[in-house]
C-alpha cells in the first residue's frame, strides 16, 4: 500500500481558499492596516516661530521611522510529533491540483502556497505518507495516534513554532479542499497536518480518505 503525492488521498488544492502573496507566504494586509510588530509612523506639527527679521525659523522636525519587526517567520524545516519523534520537512508544490508529498516514509511536504510558521494569519499545511509500498509505515501513521491537546513542533531557520493539536477528522479525499477548510488562509494562523486513512482501494488509486489534524499557534514563534 502507498500514497504517493497523496495519490489515493489526493490533495485537490485546486479548491483552496484564494492563497499567498507573491513571497509564498500568507496574503498581506490591505493597504492602511497596522502590520503588527510595526508602530504608527507619526510626524508631530511644530510651531513656525518668527525670527528677529520676521523670517520663519524652526528646528528639523523629527521623522517617525517604524519599529523593528517583532514577529518571526520562517519555512519549516523539520516537525516534532508528541513524544518528540521527528522528520524533516520539504518544499511541496501543487501540479493539476494535486499536492505532491515528497518520495519516502520519512519525509513530509510542506505546501508552498500556504502560510509560512509564525505567520499572523493562514494555514501552514504539513502532508506526508501513512505508508509507501517499498518502506512500510510513514512518518504520518503517527497522527492516527495523536490526541487533543498534544503539541507539535516546527522548527526552521533556527527558530521555533509550537503548536497545540485542537481537533482531528477524517475527509473524505474528494472533499478535502473544497469542504475540510485544510487550505484556509482567511483564518486566524494554525497549522494542518495531513496524511491518508480509511479503506484501501487499490483499483480506486489508494485510500478513500484524508486524515486532517488542526493545531492552533501557543504564542508567536521564536
Amino acid at each position: 500500500m502507498f500514497c504517493v503525492g497523496l495519490e489515493g488521498c489526493s490533495a485537490q488544492a485546486d479548491g483552496a481558499s484564494p492563497g499567498p502573496g507573491s513571497d509564498g507566504g500568507a496574503s498581506t494586509p490591505s493597504s492602511g492596516s497596522v502590520v503588527p510588530g510595526f508602530s504608527t509612523v507619526i510626524t508631530p506639527t511644530i510651531p513656525t516661530p518668527s525670527g528677529p527679521d520676521g523670517a520663519a525659523s524652526a528646528p528639523p522636525a523629527r521623522i517617525g521611522t517604524p519599529a523593528p519587526g517583532q514577529r518571526i517567520r520562517f519555512v519549516p524545516s523539520q516537525v516534532v510529533l508528541p513524544g518528540g519523534a521527528h522528520a524533516p520537512v520539504l518544499s511541496a508544490s501543487t501540479v493539476s491540483g494535486q499536492l505532491m508529498v515528497p518520495e519516502g516514509a520519512r519525509n513530509v511536504g510542506w505546501w508552498d502556497g500556504g502560510a509560512e510558521a509564525g505567520d499572523p494569519f493562514g494555514s501552514v499545511v504539513v502532508a506526508g505518507h501513512v505508508d509507501t509500498k517499498t518502506e512500510g509505515l510513514g512518518f504520518f501513521s503517527r497522527l492516527r495516534h495523536i490526541q487533543p491537546g498534544e503539541t507539535v513542533v516546527l522548527h526552521g531557520a533556527g527558530h521555533t513554532a509550537s503548536y497545540r493539536v485542537s481537533s482531528i477528522v477524517s475527509v473524505p479525499k474528494n472533499a478535502l479542499a473544497t469542504k475540510s477548510g485544510a487550505f484556509d488562509q482567511k483564518v486566524d494562523h494554525r497549522l494542518v497536518l495531513i496524511t491518508c486513512t480509511g479503506p484501501y482501494n487499490a483499483s480506486r488509486g489508494g485510500y478513500a480518505d484524508n486524515l486532517v489534524v488542526t493545531a492552533t499557534a501557543i504564542g508567536l514563534a521564536k
